[in-house]
Formats: structure tokens, sequence, C-alpha cells
């Protein structure tokens, strides 16, 4: 449906070369060997049909729009089939608005406005200044991200630039389902009734400035005033039901970041870096950063660092922050071309102290113009007081046959 509603009326417009689309189906197939405490589903069949299209009636301005359409054989999509605008439903929306934004241009200045993307940093797995950017976490190590509505304007001048966004309505993370294996839950609430409290999101907005210089190396500072898009957890135990309950508590942040990039004749070095306070109680302040080595020989890019996180004030919240929990760890990238049809790629996490590990390795292979075949395993292992060991249970093999149009 999406391919077809993209098509009508191309050829008279493309003509003019003012309108154009772009869009996928994807068919994935996920097995996971094992059980986890309290998930025994061992196959996941996922659909997912995207459609894209811009036009732009001047040079100095562009409309986008794009559409998502899904279905899950796990129940991890809402099947009220109502078209999705906000993208707060803790289920993936069976149709939902990617994006819907216009783009102004004038000289040196940029106007972005509406449903859009906005990301920031250099650094690759784990970016610490990307604060406008939350992510679809039912697959915790697997993350998608989300589009934000908002207003964003970007001042270029000569190597400079200026990007101040804001974003007037909170989007959160969409966290992993209470009972699926995505959740860790204690060995010793088996059997008990997991609960999610009501969830009352925060009317709070969310503004960012950001300067970077680029040239023969790269550099820019950002602020952050908003809200974390990922939850602090406040548990409750009631013991009569039994039953646990689980409330979400969306933290005010501050984040001041640095980010930059210096080529050398082997390889290029990044670096990025945040600091985070808040004002909230029960809520940490820290440091998160990256350092890593990137380099490109032939078809081989090639990535490896470090990430890491400096707790300068420790509060006791228990938070789902997958960011801070792979920090601490090696993490490396590598990807070779084969040719213009195939490709493999290969991804790690590996913690300093050597209780978790994560590898994925992938195998791509395109057929035609429009068919694209891809394979890929993830394996998790551990020890159980790791964030990645505690996952080491959800190892998984995926099949994902794409038609590109």
């Amino acid at each position: 449906m999406l391919a077809v509603a993209c098509s009508t009326g191309t050829p008279a417009i493309a003509a003019a070369q003012t309108f154009s689309y772009r869009g996928f189906v994807d068919l994935r197939a996920l097995v996971f060997p094992q059980d986890s405490p309290h998930d025994d589903t061992n196959f996941v069949g996922d659909m997912l049909a995207r459609g894209e299209a811009f036009y732009r009636p001047t040079s100095w301005a562009q409309f986008a729009f794009g559409l998502d359409a899904r279905a899950n054989s796990d129940d991890q999509v809402d099947t009220s089939f109502q078209v999705d605008l906000r993208d707060r439903l803790a289920l993936r929306p069976s149709v939902s608005v990617r994006r819907l934004s216009a783009t102004f241009t004038r000289g040196p200045l940029t106007l972005d406005a509406g449903k859009q993307f906005i990301r920031w940093g250099k650094t690759d797995v784990i970016t610490p200044t990307d604060r406008f950017a939350p992510k679809d976490f039912l697959y915790v190590i697997d993350g998608e991200f989300l589009p934000v509505t908002g207003v964003r304007t970007v001042l270029q001048w000569g190597a400079n630039t200026i990007d101040v966004p804001f974003v007037p309505r909170f989007t959160p993370d969409r966290t992993p389902l209470l009972d699926q294996r995505w959740t860790l839950l204690p060995a010793d609430v088996t059997g008990v009734k997991v609960m999610a409290a009501a969830v009352n999101l925060p009317s709070d907005s969310q503004a960012g400035v950001r300067w970077s210089h680029t040239g023969s190396y790269e550099y820019s500072l950002s602020f952050f005033d908003g809200l974390d898009y990922r939850p602090n957890l406040r548990i409750a135990v009631q013991p009569k039901v039994p039953s646990i309950e689980i409330a979400k508590e969306y933290p005010h942040i501050r984040s001041y970041g640095a980010d930059g990039a210096v080529p050398t004749r082997w390889f290029t070095i990044k670096g990025e870096a945040a600091y985070v306070t808040s004002s909230t109680p029960h809520t940490d302040e820290y440091v998160l950063y990256v350092v890593q080595l990137e380099r490109q020989t032939g078809e081989w890019v090639l990535v490896g660092g470090y990430a890491g996180e400096v707790v300068t004030v420790s509060r006791g919240q228990v938070a789902f922050a997958p960011d801070r929990g792979l920090a601490r760890a090696l993490v490396g990238r590598a990807s070779y071309t084969i040719d213009t049809n195939r490709r493999v790629a290969f991804e790690s996490a590996v913690r300093q102290n050597g209780r978790g590990v994560y590898v994925n390795a992938e195998y791509s292979h395109a057929r035609g113009q429009h068919w694209r075949a891809t394979v890929n395993a993830a394996v998790i292992g551990g020890s159980g007081d790791d964030f990645l060991g505690r996952y080491r249970q959800n190892s998984y093999g995926a099949l994902v046959l794409r038609y590109s149009f």
C-alpha cells in the first residue's frame, strides 16, 4: 500500500524534478535459542513497511512526509490501527507518522520545523552528546532512533555552524516490555505479578545549542537543557498481592558536551564527552565519554575505542540507561565491502573487567536493484551482575528480507 501511495502521480511530477520518494518493506525472522526466566518465546516474526516522500517546490523550500506500518508475532505492536503521531505508546504503533516536516533555506540560515530527526555527536556505538535522539529499545542492543517534533535553526558561516533545536513536546525512549525477555527482573520475582504504573509524561520542553567548526580537524561544543528520555525506575513491592509495580520518572538534566575529530596519517582520532547534571532528586550526575580510532583501508572500515564513565554524584537511583550500561567497555566495529552486492560487518563490546561481552556478525547480499537479504547473529555472554551479562540468554540469529522501492 505504501509503494502504491508513493508512486501515484510520480511520472508527471518527477519530470519537473520537484518530487521524490523512497521506501522499503522488511520481513524479519528472529530465533532465540534459549528461554529467558520469564519469556519462553523462541521465534519472533516482524514486518516493517516504510515510505518517505519529499516535495521541493522551490530551491529554498522542501516538505517531507514519512509513514511506517508494522506487524509482529510477539505482541509488540499496537493493533488499534490508528495513525500515531506522538511516539509515546509502550507498544510500537501499527501505523505511525515517521516524518512530517518543512525545511526552509535562505543564505546561511536553515529552518526545519515539524517531526524530524536531530542528531549530534561524532562517535559510534555510544554518542554522549546526542540528546535529541530517543530510541526504540524493545530490543535493548538494537535500538532504532525515534523522531522528535520541534524546530531546528542552523546558521552556517564559513567553517562554523550554530545549531539550535527547540522541542516543545517530550518524546521518551520506548523501553522493553515487562513480560518479554529484554526486561531484566531479579531471579526471586519468578511467579510474582509485575505491573507497569500509569505513566504521566512531563510537559517540559527541550532546548540546546551546538557550535561546530570544520576544517583540517573538527570540533564542537554543545549544551542541552531538558528531560532525559531514559527514565529512572521506581520499584514498589506489594507483599499482600504479591506484586511489583514499576514506575517511570523522567529527570530534568543539563548536559555540557564536546566532541572532535583529528585526522592523522594512519587513522582518524575521534573523541566525545558529556557532563550530565540534574536537579531531580535521586538522579546520578556523571561524565560519559568515548575515545576511538577510525581507519578506512581499501574496502575495510575499522573503528575501535573505549567508552568510559565517571560518576561525580551517586544517588542510588535505578535507571534504564543502555548508554551508561555499555560504558567502561572496549567497543569496536568493522565492515568489509566484498563487491557492489555483498558486505560483511562485525560489532562488539567487551567490558573492561571481562564480565560482559556482546558480538554481532552480519552478512548482507543484494540481488538486482530492489532485493537484499541480511543474515546476522548476536552472541551475548557474561555474569549476572553485569549489564551485558544479564542478557546472556538473549543471544539470537536473524534473517531479514528487504524489498526497496
